[in-house]
This record gives C-alpha cells, sequence and structure tokens, in this order.
C-alpha cells in the first residue's frame, strides 16, 4: 500500500502541498482558519501520514494527552500515575495539562489535542464542556474516567456515583443516623459526581428512612483558589463543619463529598472538641491511600482508582491501534467498576436520637 504524502493530503484537504506543510509543522499558521487547519489535520490522521520528522526515528512514541483538573489530591495523582504506569508498559509517552476545573484551560486543551503531535486524549474527570469534548473526538480518541454517564457520547471507564451515595446512606442507616449532612465542594452540574452521591443519599434516605434528613452544605471554589490555594478541600471541609455543627445540632453524621474534604472535617470535630464515632460519624468516598493510615481509618468508598487509570489507558490504545472488537466505529465503549463501602474507624452507632 502507498504511503500517504503531502500531496495527497493536500488534495483531501483541499489546499495547497505548501500549506499542509506549515500547518503540520506549526508555521504561520495565523494565515489559516481554523476550519483549514482542523481539515488538514482530520486529512493527515485519516490517512495514516507520518512526518518525515517522526520517519527518522525507528520507533516514533505515539503521545497521550492527560487531562487533569488537580494534582494536590492523592485521588488524581494515583490516578495519573496509574496511566503513565500502564502508558509506558505499551510503550506510549504522557503528557499531562492541569485546568483546575477552568473552562478557558479545558478549551485551551481540547484545541491542542487535535494537533498532528497528539495521538490520543484521556480526560481523568468527566469533561465539564462535554458537547466540546465529543466534537473534538471526532478528531481525536478521547477516553473519560469519572461517573456514569449514558448522556455522554465518550468512551469512558467509570463507577457508579449515585449508588455509591445509596451504599454511603445505608451504612449510616444501619446504625441508627437519622439525620446526616453532606459537605462538598462546588456542587452544581459541572461535578456531576458530587451530586450523584448526594441524590444517592438523599434517596436511600427517603425510602429507608423517611423520617430522617440530609441536610447539604456546600461551597464554591473559584478555579483561580484551586490553583492557588493547594490545601482548599480541607478548608472547605473545615469551614462547612463550624457551620453545620451551629446550625444543625440534630446531626449525628457527616458525608463529605471525597476523603480529602473529610480530613478538613476531621480537623474540625476534633477543635469542637468532638469524639470520633462517639459524637459524631464520618464518611467520605474514594478510598486514597492517606485515608488507611494508623489514626486515619476513614469509612469511604473504594473506587478503584489503579485499575480505572489502567483501563483508561488500554481501552485508548484499542482504539489506537484499532484493535476494537466493535463493529460500528461510532459505537461508544463503557466500562463500569462496581464501589465497594470500606468500613474505618470514623463510623459507630449513633449515640443520640435527634
Amino acid at each position: 500500500m502507498k504511503k500517504p504524502t503531502i500531496k495527497d493530503i493536500a488534495a483531501a484537504a483541499g489546499v495547497s502541498p505548501a500549506s499542509v506543510s506549515m500547518i503540520l509543522n506549526g508555521r504561520n499558521l495565523s494565515r489559516f482558519t481554523e476550519q483549514t487547519i482542523q481539515n488538514v489535520y482530520r486529512a493527515s490522521r485519516q490517512m495514516g501520514y507520518v512526518s518525515k520528522k517522526n520517519q527518522r526515528h525507528k520507533n516514533p512514541k505515539q503521545t497521550i494527552l492527560i487531562v487533569c483538573p488537580s494534582l494536590m489530591n492523592p485521588y488524581y495523582a494515583t490516578l495519573i500515575q496509574s496511566m503513565e504506569q500502564e502508558a509506558r508498559l505499551r510503550g506510549y509517552l504522557t503528557l499531562v495539562f492541569t485546568t483546575y476545573w477552568d473552562k478557558a484551560a479545558e478549551r485551551e486543551v481540547l484545541e491542542m489535542a487535535t494537533e498532528p503531535n497528539v495521538d490520543g486524549v484521556i480526560f481523568s474527570m468527566i469533561p465539564q464542556q462535554p458537547r466540546l469534548a465529543e466534537e473534538t473526538s471526532k478528531l481525536v480518541p478521547i477516553v473519560a474516567v469519572g461517573d456514569r454517564a449514558y448522556d455522554l457520547n465518550l468512551d469512558t471507564v467509570d463507577v457508579n456515583n449515585y449508588s455509591a451515595g445509596r451504599m454511603v446512606a445505608a451504612h449510616l442507616i444501619r446504625l441508627g443516623h437519622r439525620h446526616v449532612a453532606y459537605i462538598s465542594t462546588t456542587l452544581n452540574e459541572e461535578h456531576s459526581s458530587r451530586l450523584k452521591r448526594c441524590d444517592g443519599l438523599k434517596d436511600e434516605y427517603s425510602q429507608s428512612c423517611p423520617a430522617g434528613t440530609v441536610t447539604v452544605y456546600s461551597q464554591d471554589v473559584s478555579s483561580h483558589k484551586e490553583l492557588y490555594v493547594t490545601e482548599v478541600e480541607h478548608e472547605v471541609g473545615y469551614t462547612l463543619t463550624c457551620r453545620c455543627l451551629k446550625e444543625s445540632p440534630q446531626v449525628t453524621a457527616i458525608v463529605a463529598i471525597n476523603d480529602m474534604v473529610a480530613y478538613g472535617v476531621r480537623a474540625a470535630l476534633i477543635d469542637a472538641g468532638k469524639r470520633i464515632p462517639e459524637d459524631m460519624s464520618l464518611c467520605g468516598f474514594d478510598n486514597i491511600y492517606p485515608s488507611r493510615f494508623p489514626g486515619v481509618e476513614l469509612t469511604t468508598i473504594e473506587h478503584a482508582i489503579v485499575e480505572r487509570g489502567r483501563s483508561s489507558i488500554r481501552l485508548l490504545a484499542e482504539k489506537l491501534r484499532g484493535e476494537s472488537e466493535l463493529i460500528d466505529e461510532n459505537a461508544i465503549t463503557r466500562v463500569e467498576y462496581q464501589s465497594r463501602l470500606v468500613v474505618g474507624r470514623t463510623t459507630g452507632e449513633a449515640q443520640k436520637d435527634g
């Protein structure tokens, strides 16, 4: 089979060979419209064109762009490290781009993803702008790691956060906790896992403990604060817990959106003279490694962080090598891992009836 040339790409994209050469080498891009650039990128990908630069290397490596909202939370650090472990085993290069939940940064990385030197993209969360990510996936393979979302037209490796929320609620109800609080960072549609954990918690209480209540405390966190305040999740957990103790004395258990926020909750409870779990039970989500430290031993939800990270690379590798068993190349692949409750020393029987 004849190898594609710049002339072939030019013919397919409807531009001159000189224009193709400039676009693929990133020169004078301001001379071209965005549509022309995308047409050239698309044609080069479809034809499997390899530049002369890469032809000089015997084994040119493909590059995977990993998109991450934050590196401070061990959840993301562990997830990304597991991705890079699997990528290295399979001979891929990786680049990490951190957005700090900034939509403009997400748009920037999606534009970067369409450049010829990027072969595939993995989001370590559900994209904040899913429709834009879906459009980009027509040009470059994209896999998202996060929450089950059937309306997302991307390949995903996920968990069911709604079920996880119900799992935590069922555990607390069994222990006799009728009134609980849910404490979270920014709670909106752009953070689907946070909403679904909350919904699962509420629904389980509504069905299994109708006399009970779930009081929600949340605090919006800007992308600027995500970037410049490294302890932001701990700070939110601490601040909202202090508020909860003043406003909701009936609460006997607190559920934090994740383990990092739970550490802030724990600090606030200790400073307030509360015993855990005798006076207040505490739960988190994600089961990050510090949660297993002696003295912490948090009750939390295991979300198979390492396994999901590796699975996302394997799924993307199938797409890059064209080895997917799916007949329809437009089909969406969803890999779901089951969540598991990890009972630590931070939950116990309710000692008072709110």
